[in-house]
């Protein structure tokens, strides 16, 4: 069996979202760095980007949320490319069943239908997000917010 000619990422070693980025095959760079830009304009102060997991990460730092289920910090959001398709994943719209039903809305809006997970949105183009509202409901998450949901 011959081996592929690129390299998909699943899981990244990558130390920082610069070499993450740039690790990227081509046409994934052109799909993971929009939605990083909308993404990283639109995190609320508070949360801390870094590479988790293989992936872009933000997270509740331990310091203001020491008491975890597993003892690390809390994911508030992440994007990945996987081996089939691209991820963002979007922890506070799955506690807050109002922000479900907007993101739904804004595929509705696009006239694209979701394909989502329990706590991911998958892509393969960044054209089929409805990436406005994304960036609005990353805006309107504040850590406090999203550590009280969290708790629930």
């Amino acid at each position: 069996m011959g081996e592929a000619t690129t390299s998909i990422m699943v899981s990244s070693d990558a130390t920082t979202v610069a070499q993450y980025l740039a690790e990227l095959p081509e046409g994934r760079r052109e799909g993971i760095e929009p939605v990083y830009q909308v993404l990283r304009d639109n995190i609320p102060e508070g949360y801390v980007e870094t590479m988790n997991r293989g992936m872009i990460s933000w997270q509740v730092p331990l310091s203001l949320e020491p008491k975890t289920y597993n003892g690390e910090p809390l994911f508030f959001c992440a994007l990945a490319n996987q081996k089939r398709h691209m991820a963002i994943y979007m922890m506070s719209i799955y506690c807050d069943q109002t922000k479900l039903a907007r993101i739904l809305a804004g595929y509705e809006e696009i006239g694209r239908k979701p394909n989502m997970g329990n706590s991911c949105i998958r892509f393969t183009k960044v054209e089929n997000l409805p990436l406005e509202i994304i960036g609005e409901l990353i805006a309107e998450s504040s850590i406090e917010d999203f550590i009280e949901s969290s708790r629930r």
